[in-house]
């Protein structure tokens, strides 16, 4: 029973961060903040799949969720980077301007 407790309190906690992320995502007009938001909201997102993925007590957890997560993680570094230096690029014009 404690492990499901640690299950629900998992997943309401990557609800919660993604929901955070989301906030500040939202809100903020700095392109960094933005970013960041957009990053905290994957990791909430990363941590809700991890708690899908349980099984139960001694049942190896679903694998398809795991597998999604680590694509995820490689795919929001490189859209991070991405974002970056196509920010930096902006602001370069800007300040051209």
């Amino acid at each position: 029973n404690a492990m499901l407790t640690a299950h629900w309190l998992y997943g309401m906690t990557g609800c919660l961060i993604g929901a955070l992320g989301l906030r500040t995502a939202l809100l903020h007009a700095a392109l960094l903040h933005r970013l960041i938001g957009i990053n905290v909201m994957g990791a909430g997102v990363f941590l809700v799949l991890i708690a899908v993925a349980y099984r139960g007590p001694g049942i190896a957890p679903d694998p398809v969720p795991q597998a999604l997560v680590l694509t995820g993680i490689v795919v929001a570094v490189s859209a991070t980077a991405l974002a970056l230096a196509l920010g930096r690029r902006l602001a370069a014009e800007q300040d051209n301007e």
